[in-house]
């Protein structure tokens, strides 16, 4: 495809992961309990944490953002440099949003918060990988930091 077409139709592609984002987090806060079940109080204090941990992610994620809305800022020589929580994970907004919702899911007790996580989860891969291919190509350096970090949660490093 030609350049600009092409762009045109990562575009329309991301206005309907908006689209369906935007639904799916409507649907979340909706209360049908499918499964009633109950958990300790102090896994779901655990569970409390892990929404805090999450909001966390997604604050250092927006704080970390640059013009092009990723954590990669390009110098002379279209270097590339990661900042912030982006060296770790290449999505970490998507990651604690995800982590913020399995989270209250738990804490909650509901399967169909659940199941609109894991559901938000395959629209944000998705949505990544959409993102990815944009980056691949405008970054020529995009591969490598690609290979060597985590999309949602961070890979663990090599010693060797």
């Amino acid at each position: 495809l030609h350049y600009p077409l092409r762009r045109q139709r990562q575009m329309c592609i991301r206005d309907r992961f908006l689209i369906i984002q935007f639904i799916l987090f409507s649907c979340y806060f909706v209360d049908i309990h499918i499964i009633a079940y109950s958990l300790p109080n102090w896994i779901n204090y655990i569970l409390l944490a892990f929404v805090a941990i999450g909001f966390v992610i997604i604050f250092l994620g927006i704080l970390n953002l640059n013009d092009d809305l990723s954590g990669v800022s390009s110098k002379k020589g279209n270097s590339m440099v990661f900042n912030g929580i982006y060296k770790y994970v290449r999505h970490p907004i998507y990651a604690g949003i995800l982590l913020s919702m399995l989270s209250y899911a738990f804490f909650t007790a509901s399967v169909f918060k659940l199941l609109l996580t894991i559901i938000m989860g395959v629209v944000f891969y998705y949505k990544s990988n959409n993102e990815e291919n944009w980056m691949l190509e405008k970054y020529e350096q995009y591969r490598r930091y690609k290979q060597k970090t985590g999309r949602f949660i961070p890979k663990p490093k090599n010693k060797g």
